[in-house]
C-alpha cells in the first residue's frame, strides 16, 4: 500500500503518543506524521517525524500557515484536533483539495452547530434527542434566573462557556459545598465553585459576557462514545467509561458497551450529517441513564483505548478517505487504559538527551 504523510494539530498534547501509535501501528503501510502545536516546549518535536510551531488556531493567518505546511510537506491527510480549528479549516476545504490534501472534518454547518453547546442542545432538543435541562446565559440576570430555573440551591448546576474546550469555562455550583469545604476537600483542579464566587467572577467581565449555558449537574461517571461516520451514517462505534479524568483527559478508562448511548449518538450523526471521527461525551444521572453533554467533531484524546480493543478509528478514517475496503471488526469489551507518566528530556538548547547518558557522564 502507498505510504502516506499526515498532519496532526495539537501534537504537543499529553495524549498524542497514543494517537501516534494508532497511525503508526496500523499493520498495512508506513505513515509519516507531521505535527504542529503552538507550544514552545522543545520536547514536542520528538513525538512526531517533523514538527512546526504555529500560532493559536484563532489567529487570522492560521489556515494560510497550515496550507503552507501541507504543501511543503506533501501532506495527504490533515487531522485538525482542536474544535475551533475544525470550524476554521472546514470553511476552506477546497483550498486544501487544490494542493492534494484531504481534510478529515465534517461540513461547515454541522461543525458550527457541534462547536456551540447552546446551539447543539437546542438542535438536539428540537429533534427529540435527550439532553440535560439547560438555560442560555447572556447576562448576570440570566445566570441568576437560570440557576433558579434548574432548581438551585436544592440541586447543583453546571455553567459552561458554549464554545469552550478542554474543560475551559466549566464550573459546578453546589450549595452543599461552601468556600471552606471546597478549600479543604477539593483538589486545586476541582470544578466546584461557590455561587457567590461565581457571581463575582461574572461581574468582573469587561463588556459583554461570553455566551454560556447552565445545565443540570449529573453525578455519574463520564461515558464517551467514539465512532466513525460516513456522511450521516455510523460505520463503527464503541464506548468507554472514564473512571478517572484530569482536566478533561481520561486517565483511566474501560471499553464498555452502552446501547442507549450508541443509539443517541447514531441519531445525532444522522441529524447533523456528520462525517469522520466523532466523539460524544455523556454523563449519567443517579440511575445510570446517559445524557449527551458534548459533541467533538474530531478525534478524542483517549481514542487509543478503542484501538487497543481492536477498533482503530483513526486509521480506519484514513482507509475511508482513500476509498479502501473497510474490514469487519470485533471489539474486545473490557479493555482498559491506565495512563502513567513517561518523560522526554532536553538540554538547554532543546536537543533530546537520554537519562542514562547523564547518569554515566563523567565530570
Amino acid at each position: 500500500m502507498k505510504d502516506l504523510t499526515i498532519l496532526l494539530s495539537a501534537s504537543g498534547s499529553p495524549s498524542i503518543p497514543g494517537l501516534v501509535e494508532c497511525f503508526k501501528k496500523n499493520g498495512e503501510r508506513n505513515i509519516r506524521i507531521v505535527g504542529m502545536d503552538m507550544s514552545e516546549e522543545p520536547s514536542a518535536k520528538y513525538l512526531v517525524d517533523k514538527f512546526y510551531r504555529v500560532p493559536a488556531a484563532t489567529s487570522k493567518d492560521y489556515v494560510d500557515i497550515v496550507l503552507d505546511i501541507c504543501e511543503k510537506e506533501n501532506v495527504d491527510i490533515y487531522f485538525p484536533n482542536i474544535s475551533v480549528e475544525v470550524t476554521a479549516v472546514s470553511k476552506r476545504k477546497d483550498d486544501f483539495s487544490k494542493i492534494g490534501t484531504i481534510i478529515s472534518a465534517s461540513d461547515q454547518t454541522s461543525v458550527e452547530i457541534a462547536n456551540n453547546k447552546l446551539s447543539l442542545y437546542q438542535f438536539l432538543k428540537d429533534k427529540g434527542i435527550s439532553v440535560p435541562r439547560f438555560y442560555g446565559v447572556h447576562s448576570i440576570v440570566d445566570f441568576e434566573e437560570g440557576c433558579r430555573y434548574l432548581g438551585y440551591p436544592d440541586v447543583p448546576v453546571c455553567l459552561k462557556i458554549v464554545d469552550g474546550s478542554g474543560s475551559r469555562g466549566v464550573r459546578i455550583i453546589d450549595s452543599n459545598r461552601n468556600r471552606y469545604q471546597i478549600f479543604v476537600n477539593e483538589k486545586p483542579n476541582s470544578f466546584f465553585v461557590a455561587y457567590e464566587d461565581m457571581l463575582n467572577i461574572l461581574k468582573e467581565a469587561e463588556g459583554e459576557l461570553h455566551e454560556m449555558l447552565l445545565v443540570e449537574y449529573l453525578p455519574g461517571n463520564e461515558y464517551t462514545v467514539d465512532l466513525l461516520a460516513d456522511k450521516g451514517k455510523t460505520k463503527y462505534i464503541a464506548g468507554r467509561d472514564n473512571l478517572v479524568s484530569l482536566m478533561s483527559i481520561a486517565q483511566e478508562s474501560v471499553v464498555v458497551e452502552d446501547n442507549e448511548a450508541y443509539e443517541m449518538s447514531k441519531a445525532v450523526v444522522e441529524c447533523l450529517g456528520l462525517d469522520g471521527n466523532i466523539g460524544f461525551d455523556f454523563m449519567r444521572d443517579k440511575n445510570g441513564k446517559p445524557f449527551l453533554m458534548d459533541l467533538n467533531p474530531r478525534l478524542t484524546a483517549t481514542v487509543s483505548v478503542i484501538a487497543a480493543a481492536g477498533l482503530n478509528l483513526p486509521y480506519l478514517r484514513i482507509k475511508q478517505l482513500l476509498n479502501e475496503n473497510l474490514p469487519k471488526i470485533d471489539i474486545s469489551y473490557g479493555t482498559r487504559l491506565k495512563r502513567r507518566y513517561g518523560e522526554i528530556y532536553t538540554d538547554v538548547n532543546g536537543n533530546k538527551i537520554e537519562i542514562t547518558k547523564m547518569i554515566n557522564r563523567k565530570g
